[in-house]
């Protein structure tokens, strides 16, 4: 059963519409939380028998099930959002024959929460023994399958824990070292076993969306761990290539904690997907390298990781694709279980180590602590040679930019000024009035040197100390219409440098072009963000023509720094308008 009319209601509206299942909620509507309530009609199955059953392969996040107006199931509640969520296993619902009659209706209700795969797959409906065999099928790998893996990883992820902590080799310097194979290995088993917990989990221990970012960690986690892990199998802990690849998979694991909340907080579940995406660039080239090694001259435990890493990247590639790309709904992921060979691996590993291992461990460990330190000694070097030249390239970038500033403010401003008195039309006030923007601009630029990030407040009163005297002077009456304004994180000093010259130069053009007789400046918080607006009542000027060098420059400042800049104007209005995200 694939057709359904379906009355799909998101922030209290709602609108009916005729649908082909199944409804993939997430695909449909991201980012949206809401309700839906399918009504799918249906004859008498032609198959007689004395009982039968519907099989809905996923449905929820909370749902209700009615036949010919009776209940047949229910779970979760349909009002209260971000809580149960039964749209994990699949379902199969008894129907007595004498339930059925020639023309019948199903009406299921279902709450959908976001990023949670809620929806309704389509329908399949028949004699119970039928139905029952598909179901026990699908629920033996999504359910029964998932419940064995995770106790196997469970229990793989304490034994290596547990070799951890009681294997220990001699080392001049420590005392005795622990083999970090195991660690790595025993965490990320135990990640993954977190993590595919989240499939058989219907009421989770925190509310969604934050149960959500647990389980994302969760498998950042685990491919991190899985990263190091194969680095130290292939004996490349040393190699400069395998220890960025390190830092970036842990690097993306740390910067998955605020992108897994913004991604489930804040209803964006690209977000997630791109994250997931950045894993993967790094690991196609890893696993490329490790497995052209594996096929020429490794270990025998390098080839064993090598065989099982081929097929997770294979599997893992498609369940990224299916889950997270493709409109697939009722499709069961398969890294679950292909996760399994590795610990396998381990198991080899562990039983290869023994046997190799014992008699070489002190002296092996040794050297390994002398090189180690050796390592760490030139990395300690190139730390502080990289962190000399990031000192200078400071100190030229500040130079370069106080002389690129001095060039396009000052600079322009003084050439003006001699073309002025070149050309013998201009008056002294003219003359006057261009030096004065050339000082005005040359304080601000001193100014702006110590202007805290992000404080847009103390800019704009900066810039009304600095211009409320010319206003006065000109007979411009200044209204100052700014509330309390809360700074902004990510507006560096550069982009503070950036809105200082954009903002100044539309106070300079009411000044010089506008003949305005009043103007306002407001700013007031837009969300996290903040909306500045320069408002006069000149004469205005025609908006659609191509700007000149002023607007323009403050046009590609803008857009260098991630702001948005918008101007109106006809006579009596003026209004140029910068949003701060």
């Amino acid at each position: 059963m694939s057709k359904a009319a379906a009355l799909v209601t998101i922030d209290g509206v709602a609108t009916q519409q005729d649908v082909i299942l199944p409804y993939h909620w997430d695909r449909l509507h991201p980012g949206k939380a809401g309700a839906a309530s399918f009504v799918i009609e249906f004859e008498r199955p032609a198959t007689l028998a004395d009982a039968y059953a519907v099989y809905i392969p996923r449905l929820g996040n909370a749902y209700e099930v009615w036949l010919n107006g009776n209940l047949l199931a229910k779970n979760g509640s349909l009002t209260q959002p971000n809580g149960s969520d039964y749209a994990k296993v699949p379902r199969l619902i008894p129907i007595a024959a004498d339930q059925l009659e020639d023309r019948n209706q199903f009406r299921i209700n279902v709450r959908t929460d976001i990023g949670r795969r809620g929806g309704l797959a389509a329908l399949i409906l028949g004699p119970d023994e039928e139905i029952r065999r598909i179901y026990n099928n699908d629920y033996a790998w999504r359910a029964t399958g998932t419940l064995v893996v995770m106790v196997l990883s469970f229990v793989v992820g304490l034994v290596a824990l547990a070799l951890w902590l009681t294997q220990t080799t001699p080392d001049a310097k420590r005392g005795f070292t622990r083999d970090p194979l195991y660690l790595l290995g025993g965490l990320a088993e135990l990640f993954w076993t977190l993590r595919i917990s989240d499939a058989l989990i219907e009421e989770p221990p925190l509310m969604w969306p934050w149960w959500g970012v647990v389980t994302a960690l969760a498998l950042g986690g685990w491919l991190s761990c899985m990263g190091s892990f194969f680095i130290l199998v292939a004996g490349w802990a040393e190699r400069k290539a395998a220890i960025w690849f390190n830092r970036v998979t842990w690097g993306l694991l740390i910067l998955g904690i605020p992108l897994a909340m913004w991604a489930l907080g804040f209803s964006e579940p690209r977000v997630l997907t791109a994250w997931y995406g950045l894993y993967a660039v790094p690991y196609v080239a890893f696993v490329a390298v490790f497995c052209w090694q594996a096929a020429r001259r490794a270990a025998a435990s390098h080839r064993v990781v090598a065989a099982a890493l081929i097929v997770n990247m294979a599997v893992g590639l498609r369940d990224w694709f299916v889950f997270r790309i493709s409109p697939s709904y009722a499709d069961n992921t398969l890294l679950r279980y292909s996760s399994v060979l590795f610990g396998l691996a381990l198991a080899y590993i562990v039983i290869s180590r023994f046997r190799e291992v014992s008699a070489q461990a002190r002296d092996l460990m040794i050297n390994l602590s002398a090189r180690v330190a050796e390592k760490e000694r030139e990395l300690n070097q190139s730390y502080r040679q990289v962190e000399q030249l990031a000192r200078e390239q400071e100190r030229v970038s500040e130079r370069t930019r106080i002389l690129r500033d001095m060039h396009d403010g000052v600079g322009a401003h003084l050439s003006t000024a001699i073309r002025q008195l070149q050309s013998g039309k201009a008056t002294t006030d003219d003359v006057l009035q261009t030096l004065r923007y050339t000082l005005d601009q040359l304080k601000l630029s001193i100014d702006a040197m110590h202007l805290p990030p992000g404080d847009i407040a103390s800019l704009l009163a900066n810039l009304r100390y600095r211009l409320e005297p010319r206003f006065a002077a000109s007979d411009i009456e200044l209204q100052w219409v700014v509330g309390a304004l809360e700074p902004v994180p990510h507006v560096d000093a550069n982009a503070m440098r950036q809105i200082q010259f954009m903002v100044f130069e539309a106070l300079s053009n009411v000044l010089q072009h506008s003949h305005a007789t009043t103007l306002a400046i407001e700013a007031e918080m837009d969300g996290a963000g903040i909306r500045l607006r320069i408002v006069d009542n000149g004469r205005g000027f025609d908006a659609a023509l191509p700007p000149r060098k002023g607007l323009l420059s403050m046009r590609e400042r803008a857009t260098a720094i991630g702001v948005a800049v918008s101007i109106t104007s006809q006579p009596g209005r003026t209004v140029v308008e910068i949003r701060i995200p």
